[in-house]
């Protein structure tokens, strides 16, 4: 046998061993879930996205005050026994 051969061989050899290897991978992945695990794993990031832009449009949205109301006062008199004149 010449050198040629004998490289072709041990070539092709690995080609066929690496291909088996890959496509084994493969098989495992689909029988854990790997496809499913990947896709859940996708959406919940897309999740995460649309959620933090939702909440950075509702504080951009929701006023800082709600008009003259400067803060809260506590009442001198019990409302509940007094009616304040107006």
């Amino acid at each position: 046998m010449d050198l040629q051969k004998v490289t072709s061989g041990v070539t092709a050899a690995a080609v066929v061993g690496t291909g088996a290897f890959v496509g084994g991978n493969h098989q495992i992945d689909k029988m854990q879930g790997g496809p499913q695990k990947r896709q859940d794993a996708q959406i919940e990031q897309i999740r995460q996205v649309v959620r933090e832009e939702v909440y950075i449009q509702m504080v951009n949205a929701w006023p800082k005050t709600s008009g003259p109301v400067k803060g809260l006062v506590v009442p001198k008199q019990d409302y509940r026994q007094e009616v304040p004149k107006k």
